[in-house]
């Protein structure tokens, strides 16, 4: 005998912790921030190449060193 076949409800709920798993995993690494940016940048400079990923990071890495923030540590 095989048990009641799972409600669309029961479905649902792993996929929502999937989504959720991969947004918070997408923002605390940084992939987010480089899609964003690419999005910036085709709606300010539709005329240009996008960056590659290399060139975004080099560019985020220059930009934090020229101008620090505040921090704890």
């Amino acid at each position: 005998m095989t048990g009641p076949a799972p409600s669309a409800a029961g479905r649902i709920a792993p996929i929502r912790l999937i989504r959720w798993i991969r947004w918070y995993l997408r923002e605390i690494s940084g992939a987010a921030d480089y899609d964003r940016h690419c999005l910036r940048h085709l709606r300010e400079h539709p005329d240009r190449p996008v960056p590659t990923r290399r060139a975004y990071e080099a560019w985020r890495t220059r930009r934090r060193e020229e101008h620090p923030q505040t921090r704890c540590c």
